[in-house]
């Protein structure tokens, strides 16, 4: 199991001090959501993120490209620092060419998935990830409700996952109970937000309990 705190749900105004905090409870990789505007109706994150995480972390960064045309990008986040870079095939007429752009650059490709997008349509690239993100909610915002009807779409890719070797990750309204119903099913990684890490009421936010209380 490996756990993914979304950033652009921390305590911006400290953020330095949540990553150090984070990394000491034992979180495996962040999540960065870039998005432009267009593909999703959201802005996220600036560079200045990039700097916080690498002067503070010490674990990698995984970064989920909701923009258009994220080709001409993806060198530019693996620059500042990307372990991981995760697109999407809807913004991307050739995802083929850029996932391979990826790998190419040294970084793990990911491909995401949204909610109304079937696997049918995105089969023939499953073999070049390395990661898959079925997103659980329509990417763009936090704090959205849990679709249901995704759950059959991360049965079929969790069988996936083993025919090709990806990991398979999951991203939107991610609570304890999810978690655990889906690792059982084959889940690798999981995106923590704010049903399962970053509480509004912030006298709820106890990171290491946490992420402990997460991993049983």
């Amino acid at each position: 199991m490996h756990l993914h705190p979304s950033i652009m749900c921390a305590d911006y105004g400290n953020l330095a001090r949540e990553v150090k905090t984070l990394c000491e409870a034992g979180v495996d990789a962040f999540h960065v959501d870039v998005m432009d505007g267009g593909f999703v109706p959201n802005f996220a994150c600036g560079t200045e993120v990039f700097a916080c995480l690498k002067k503070y972390s010490t674990v990698p960064i995984d970064v989920h490209l909701m923009i258009n045309n994220p080709t001409a990008h993806v060198e530019f986040f693996r620059n500042l620092g990307a372990d991981m870079i995760t697109i999407h095939a809807e913004a991307d007429p050739h995802a083929a060419r850029t996932l391979a752009k990826i790998r190419e650059l040294g970084a793990t490709p990911g491909l995401a998935i949204n909610p109304g997008t079937s696997i049918e349509t995105i089969k023939e690239l499953l073999p070049l990830c390395g990661f898959v993100l079925a997103m659980t909610v329509n990417p763009g915002f936090a704090g959205q409700a849990f679709l249901p009807y995704t759950m059959d779409k991360v049965r079929s890719l969790c069988a996936l996952a083993k025919q090709h070797g990806f990991q398979l990750g999951v991203d939107g309204a991610i609570s304890h109970e999810k978690i655990s119903e889906m690792s059982a099913l084959g889940v690798h990684a999981f995106v923590l937000g704010t049903k399962a890490l970053f509480y509004k009421d912030e006298k709820k936010r106890d990171y290491v309990a946490t992420i402990r209380e997460i991993r049983g």
